[in-house]
Formats: structure tokens, C-alpha cells, sequence
């Protein structure tokens, strides 16, 4: 088990504010880093690796949804997003590219510390969660490594982020069945957890294009009105 402490990178374009978080959050036992901009927010995360990323909406030079969407492009590290703007738009786009929660602004940071560990704890949950498939599995062209959390398109990798892969290892966990929105959500993040729709569509499209460019274009099927299941994967 991994006792360490958790790393924040907080990302925020207010000095102010990061010392209130990373004092709140070192109380906390936490460790942290902090960036004043889009750019320095990609450059330490890719150097620091943080467990999660405290990321101000609105900042210089790359704003907080470019960055989520970038850093949600080769990663799953957890991300609460900060915003002055207490706009439903901003709460759903969001969720939609990837953010695990939302906090606006002004905050109390005992709240933000809260909603961190909450993310920690649904994040260690989900990682330490009892896999369903064998040790290898195959569907038409699609084959599936569990204990190395690989995917492969005619045994070509397929690189996918922590999600993607537990998405695609849920669909295949049962290739005949149709899972509901909320039943993937259970599979990936434990019954109770409060995302929207969008974000499981978002993943869905994600896996289908990493797949298409592979030539997969038919990995996943969509029963409108029900949900999701694995596709025949046998290609165009």
C-alpha cells in the first residue's frame, strides 16, 4: 500500500490564492507544487507528476480547459477545476473533457481540501479495484492485457489513458451486454459518484478514435436511449 503523501500541483494565475491553497492543503499533509499559467501547469505536471491538479479556469497564456484536455490526452491524474464564473456552461464543459469536480470562486479552503481528499480516496478505490477478465482476452481484433493494462488493435498498442482502458475492459467484461451510463460510471468510479452523462460519451468518443486511427472503427456500439457495448471489432 502506498503510504506516501499525496501531490497537488496547484495551478492558479492569483499568488494569493495558491498560498491559501498550499498552506491549506500542507496542513493537510499534502505536498504541493504550484504554477502561475497554462504553460507552467503542463510542464510540471508532465515533471511532477501530481496526484491531482488544482486548475484555475481562467489563466494566461493557455487557459484551464485546454490544459485538462491536454494533460487528459496522455493521462488520468485527478482534476478540480477553480472558476470565478458561476456559469452551468463552464461547470459541464468542465466535466465533459475530463474534471472531477468543481469549485467556484470565492471558496473556503477547508472545502477545496475536502473535495481533494474525496477525489484521492474515489482515485485509490477505483486503481485498487478487483479486475474482471482473464490475465489476456481477445474480441474479433481487439486484444486486451489486464495485468499490463495494454489494449491492442491486430497487435498494435493502442495507447489509452487509466479510464479509456477501464472502459474498454468493462465493455469487454461482458461483449453481448448493453451498459447504461450510470452502470459504467458504477464500474469506473463506485456507485454514488456524481458525474454527468457527457463525461461518459466524452470517454466513449475518445476510445473510438484512438481505435479508428488503428483501423477499428466499429469497437463500440451505441443503443440509443440505453447505452453502450462492445462492437464486433473486426474492423472497416
Amino acid at each position: 500500500m502506498d503510504n506516501r503523501p499525496a501531490k497537488i500541483l496547484v495551478a492558479d494565475d492569483d499568488p494569493h490564492i495558491r498560498e491559501i491553497l498550499v498552506f491549506a492543503l500542507s496542513k493537510a499533509g499534502m505536498t504541493t507544487v504550484e504554477a502561475g499559467d497554462g504553460e507552467e501547469t503542463l510542464n510540471a505536471a508532465r515533471q511532477h507528476a501530481p496526484d491531482l491538479v488544482i486548475l484555475d479556469i481562467n489563466m494566461p497564456k493557455m487557459q484551464g480547459l485546454e490544459v485538462c484536455s491536454r494533460l487528459r490526452a496522455t493521462s488520468d491524474m485527478a482534476v478540480l477545476f477553480l472558476s470565478s464564473r458561476d456559469e452551468e456552461i463552464d461547470r459541464v464543459v468542465g466535466i465533459e473533457i475530463g474534471g472531477d469536480d468543481y469549485v467556484v470562486k470565492p471558496f473556503s479552503p477547508r472545502e477545496v481540501v475536502a473535495r481533494v481528499g474525496a477525489i484521492l480516496k474515489r482515485s485509490r478505490v477505483r486503481s485498487e479495484a478487483p479486475r474482471v477478465l482473464s490475465a489476456e482476452t481477445r474480441h474479433g481484433r481487439i486484444r486486451i492485457d489486464s495485468e499490463g493494462r495494454r489494449a491492442f488493435w491486430n497487435d498494435e498498442e493502442v495507447e489509452l489513458t487509466a479510464t479509456e482502458f477501464a472502459l474498454l475492459e468493462t465493455l469487454a467484461s461482458a461483449p453481448n451486454r448493453v451498459f447504461s451510463r450510470d452502470g459504467i460510471i458504477d464500474r469506473l468510479h463506485g456507485p454514488g459518484f456524481a458525474i454527468t452523462d457527457r463525461t461518459v460519451d466524452s470517454h466513449v468518443r475518445n476510445l473510438r478514435q484512438k481505435f479508428a486511427k488503428a483501423g477499428g472503427s466499429d469497437v463500440v456500439k451505441t443503443r440509443p436511449g440505453i447505452g453502450y457495448l462492445l462492437g464486433p471489432c473486426q474492423g472497416d
